[in-house]
């Protein structure tokens, strides 16, 4: 252990680890979820926001934590992530009510947003270069990747063969690991100069994203109401104010130039639109696998993990055709593929088939976000000074986690507004009114990727020169401008 290279690598396997864990944070609680909203009441309003409150405050916070980690210290910042979290999955995992599941998850993402991007900077400055870092990152990278998939399987083996409290109380070992070993293996770092924190960007962005998740959440009752359009306008206030502020402060949280540039902000507002579906749809996805097609909790994520292989095994591929052809083809042909595997899912009946209705739409859909992915870290990032390069690659993620909180919240509307216009008379009726809302928020979600092809048709005109750099840009630089954090 006294071997420094053998110490490095061992720090790579507890900040792999503790990636691991955030990543299928935002997963392994879906499959839990039909079990855990009988157990505790949930409404359905409820149990949206068991996954939405993770989302978004990891997504509204993460900007800040990557602050916090460069100004207060990596390791610092780290190991209070990493307790915080801790504290956060056993509040979650002893909740008796929905109140405090959902402010567990809240929680959970808070400490999220200071754990990634300080185990992020922290594999940077362990490993600061050649091979070994190479090595480093494709490791990091792969374990990430593949965090989504995990959570999803773990999640059906904890919830049918042990509970779904599980789901929250495994990430206490890991915590615990991860603590002792940061402690003991990790060196403290931290950016030096005049590190000063845009604290009125911070509470202006966070309670904007909020109060219109919220608004939109109120909508599943009447979009007229005075809630509904209280809140989505305090939301859009506050954004604009976030806007005004960022223009005008010495070091802002997030710097416009790096959303102003054309092709740029059209590749995070796809990212964000990748993330409604990926994060908001796909929690559909998991019901109807448990609740109308009886799958138990296992094999319920098992029939999803189609979508995480589809997407893994065309990367490489897209990669190639990234070189070759550039950004735009993919980022528009992308969004048509993964509409018709939503427009496919949308079809889904009470007696159907999963190899017939479900398995060939989450194929297309893996396909159509495995093209999107590709370019989309890349076209974030071309172009952006090395100063900006963190906040750019922290947006790249913040807009996935607040796209998918939004999406969620506006698809859960379209699925109440057609559940609701089901008469149920009995339990077959029932079943009906699910898929005809699951129905519904798939075709939304298809609609939200239509826009995004539009959206690239406008937005994603790169040089030619600039594709050139786009296809050089590489997996590793991407998570190496997350850890910088600014």
């Amino acid at each position: 252990m006294s071997n420094p290279s053998s110490r490095r690598w061992w720090v790579l396997v507890i900040l792999a680890l503790t990636q691991l864990v955030v990543v299928l944070d935002g997963t392994i609680v879906n499959i839990a979820l039909p079990q855990a909203q009988i157990a505790l009441g949930l409404s359905d309003s409820e149990r949206q926001w068991v996954v939405t409150a993770y989302a978004l405050s990891f997504g509204a916070l993460l900007l800040l934590g990557g602050r916090i980690a460069d100004y207060w210290g990596r390791k610092r910042t780290y190991l209070v992530g990493m307790a915080g979290f801790g504290v956060a999955s056993v509040i979650g995992g002893i909740a008796q009510s929905g109140s405090e599941l959902i402010l567990a998850r809240g929680l959970q993402g808070v400490f999220a947003a200071m754990m990634a991007p300080a185990a992020l900077a922290l594999l940077t400055m362990t490993f600061p270069g050649g091979r070994e870092r190479n090595t480093a990152f494709a490791v990091f990278g792969s374990v990430a990747g593949a965090g989504a998939g995990v959570g999803l399987v773990l999640g059906g083996l904890l919830t049918e063969f042990v509970d779904w409290r599980w789901c929250l109380l495994v990430n206490v070992p890991v915590v615990i690991v991860g603590i002792v070993a940061g402690a003991v293996l990790v060196s403290e770092s931290r950016a030096e100069g005049d590190n000063r924190y845009d604290w009125l960007g911070v509470v202006t962005v966070a309670l904007g994203l909020a109060s219109l998740v919220f608004g939109f959440t109120l909508a599943e009752e009447s979009w007229v109401s005075l809630g509904t359009i209280g809140f989505i306008t305090v939301g859009i206030a506050l954004l604009v104010a976030f806007v005004w502020i960022e223009s005008r402060v010495a070091q802002p949280l997030l710097p416009l130039r790096i959303v102003l540039d054309r092709v740029r902000g059209g590749a995070f507002l796809l990212q964000a639109i990748a993330g409604s579906v990926m994060i908001g749809a796909t929690v559909y996805l998991t019901f109807h696998l448990q609740i109308v097609l009886d799958f138990s909790p296992l094999q319920a994520g098992l029939a999803s993990l189609p979508l995480t292989i589809v997407i893994a095994l065309v990367a490489p591929l897209a990669t190639r055709f990234l070189s070759r052809f550039g950004a735009r083809p993919l980022m528009i042909a992308g969004p048509l593929f993964a509409a018709s595997g939503l427009f496919l899912l949308s079809l889904i009946t009470v007696g159907g088939d999963y190899l017939v209705q479900v398995l060939p739409a989450l194929v297309l859909l893996g396909i159509g976000m495995s093209m999107l992915f590709v370019p989309m870290q890349n076209l974030a990032l071309a172009g952006v000074a090395a100063h900006d390069a963190g906040a750019a690659s922290a947006t790249v993620n913040a807009a996935m986690q607040i796209g998918g909180s939004l999406g969620l919240s506006i698809f859960t509307t379209a699925y109440a507004a057609a559940a609701d216009g089901v008469v149920v008379t009995g339990g077959a009726s029932q079943l009906e009114a699910f898929v005809s809302g699951y129905s519904a928020a798939f075709v939304a979600a298809g609609i939200a990727m239509l826009i995004g092809c539009v959206l690239a048709i406008v937005l994603i005109r790169p040089k030619r020169t600039d594709d050139a750099a786009h296809a050089a840009a590489t997996p590793t630089d991407s998570i190496e401008a997350v850890a910088t954090g600014r």
